[in-house]
């Protein structure tokens, strides 16, 4: 039956996409997922229906994308049609374009002018008093390309994350799945064989584990770090140890709240130690190992 009901909706789709490009009024909404390759890396039963016996399954797909990076052609380019300047930091090493970008207001009304600063990998707007403060120096055009390029050599060519995805029949337990984002996507597996089901964002994966009865509700290293540095995730490891996102001085850090009484054991796995305030803090590397640190620390958390 639900089947039939997903056939219908998507030939009513179809129909109305033909119309809607017709019409040049197209939008796009329920989207196939790509990427250059997606694997299963683990699956599991959650749910049965107990009239037709049709399963619901927990599918932790690894997707594997192609990274966008951005050429120091590009990049020059970018500052040429933009009105930027070509920036290096002169403590790392690594190169931005710098952009004027809107301006945002204080709690007292008074405008903080920004700056947009395009890395190879990613944007970020600063104000323009705390570049004028910070390492970045403005450089000419083969200085730019040479920092640029020695920073997109060393980048990976590829990227792995994980997509958590509710697939079988789904309409008994759609009550269960986070209602903010109720999209059905698609996707087909490098097998060949085509899924359809419900995508769950991995900061709600743990809550629907529980409410669904699911084994394993533990996210990878390698998501907690994205969470925790993108989303200001925290998650509460072994041991009372919470696993957090700090802010030092403007700088993202990953931090593990009340771990002090392992400070040794955890620094000799790759964390570091840190006086701020009078107080001793630990923090994990916000780099390429933080993940197999994290491995590591939680191994010695039990």
């Amino acid at each position: 039956m639900q089947n039939l009901i997903f056939e219908r909706f998507e030939l009513l789709l179809s129909q109305q996409i033909e119309t809607a490009k017709a019409q040049g009024i197209f939008e796009v909404g329920v989207e196939t997922l790509r990427a250059e390759r997606f694997t299963v890396a683990s699956i599991e039963s959650v749910y049965t229906h107990p009239g037709t016996g049709s399963v619901t399954n927990y599918l932790k797909i690894e997707r594997t994308q192609k990274t966008d990076i951005k050429t120091a052609v590009e990049a020059v380019e970018l500052a040429t049609n933009y009105q930027g300047r070509l920036m290096v930091n002169s403590k790392s090493g690594s190169a931005a374009v710098c952009i004027p970008t809107h301006s945002i207001f204080d709690d007292q009304g008074g405008v903080i002018p920004r700056v947009l600063l395009v890395r190879p990998q990613k944007e970020t707007r600063v104000p323009v008093d705390k570049l004028k403060s910070s390492n970045w120096k403005q450089v000419l055009t083969d200085e730019f390309v040479g920092a640029w390029s020695k920073e997109v050599e060393e980048l990976p060519k590829f990227t792995i994350d994980y997509i958590h995805l509710v697939t079988g029949i789904l309409l008994p337990i759609w009550k269960v799945l986070p209602q903010q984002n109720s999209r059905v996507f698609r996707l087909q597996l490098s097998n060949g064989e085509k899924v359809l089901g419900r995508v769950v964002n991995a900061e709600n994966i743990r809550q629907v584990a529980e409410q669904l009865g699911m084994k394993n509700k533990l996210l990878s290293p390698e998501e907690l770090i994205s969470l925790v540095l993108n989303e200001r995730y925290s998650e509460q490891l072994p041991g009372g140890v919470t696993l957090r996102s700090s802010s030092i001085a403007s700088e993202r850090r990953i931090e593990l709240v009340n771990a002090l009484s392992l400070a040794d054991r955890l620094v000799a796995v790759g964390c570091f130690t840190e006086i701020i305030q009078w107080k001793k803090r630990v923090f994990i590397p916000a780099n390429s190992k933080a993940a197999s640190i994290l491995a590591a620390v939680i191994e010695i958390l039990g």
